[in-house]
């Protein structure tokens, strides 16, 4: 607590002092992530005089959030090897369907597992999610040795597949694929992948054309775009959660997260940072589809990593 004596000596201090103070708080808390002033400190020093108190929310993400030159490098390498990882994962569903030898989400969970093992990669004990059928319409679903389904003939699958370099400094990559397990894919799963991807699209491109035009955007309206596409595809109830998320040392980083819908993230895109787009429906009950990739803000455009995205559900047994 203040004591009389701190705070006299604020009130002289103050004429010396700059009128605008940036402190972790959150106008209307939009931003809880960075809201960590209490409301009697911010009562002390609008007691002090008239004082402007503004958001630290964007210059906390250029401390905690703007990449180096060298991690930028280790999340491309970490991104290609991850976007091997998830071929590779398609592929030994494809062998052991083949080969009628039974497989699950946890096998090709741990599978993966191995796989990172082999390419230098750490997820920090959190496993990548290998989601079939109605366990995809949840994007919260995690297999593990005891909960998982198996996988066969004409089941969606979903991967969501995060890991980083067992390096210092290194920086995460966060990627989403679907497929199905059939020659060819069913038109209502396609159907429904095709909105999804005009939404990751729309997003990417929103961002892409503010850089190169040198226009300030927000995390929040780069939420809209995505959300927009999918609500007037008449989807909107079944994208439930925000379009994508800062990324850092941490899976979730320090940065301005896509979203206008768990929060309203009001901070700028920024060069230097990196984040997710990473659309869905989810149709209860049936399977869910997301398209994940990793957008790096570059001073005048964008570099999405993880490449070549996916346009298409990959037919595991093509």
């Amino acid at each position: 607590a203040a004591t009389p004596s701190a705070k006299a000596k604020l009130a002289n201090d103050r004429a010396a002092k700059p009128k605008r103070i940036a402190m972790q708080y959150s106008p209307t808390n939009d931003i809880p992530y960075v809201s960590r002033i209490d409301a009697g400190t911010l009562e002390l020093i609008r007691s002090l005089g008239p004082i402007d108190i503004v958001t630290s929310a964007d210059l906390v993400q250029r401390f905690e959030a703007v990449w180096t030159p060298e991690q930028r490098r280790m999340h491309v390498e970490a991104s290609d090897k991850i976007h091997r990882i998830i071929m590779d994962s398609f592929a030994e569903i494809g062998r052991r369907v083949r080969a009628n030898e039974p497989v699950n989400e946890y096998d090709i969970q741990q599978f993966m597992v191995r796989r990172y093992e082999e390419e230098g990669l750490t997820s920090d004990n959190d496993p990548p999610n290998v989601s079939v059928g109605p366990n995809s319409a949840n994007p919260h679903y995690q297999p593990d040795s005891t909960t998982h389904a198996p996988i066969k003939r004409g089941d969606f699958v979903l991967f969501d597949v995060w890991a980083k370099l067992k390096q210092p400094g290194a920086v995460y990559t966060d990627q989403t694929w679907v497929g199905y397990v059939g020659e060819t894919v069913p038109q209502e799963h396609t159907r429904i992948f095709q909105i999804v991807r005009e939404a990751r699209d729309a997003a990417t491109n929103f961002v892409r054309a503010a850089m190169r035009d040198g226009k300030m955007i927000h995390a929040a309206q780069v939420d809209d775009v995505s959300r927009g596409i999918i609500e007037r595809a008449g989807y909107g109830d079944q994208f439930t959660h925000r379009t994508g998320h800062s990324i850092g040392e941490e899976v979730h980083g320090n940065g301005a997260h896509i979203d206008n819908l768990e929060t309203r993230d009001s901070r700028r895109i920024i060069p230097g940072t990196t984040f997710s787009i990473e659309p869905g429906i989810y149709l209860e009950g049936k399977f869910g589809v997301r398209s994940e990739i990793n957008v790096h803000v570059l001073p005048n455009d964008i570099e999405v990593s993880g490449q070549p995205v996916q346009t298409e559900i990959v037919a595991i047994l093509k």
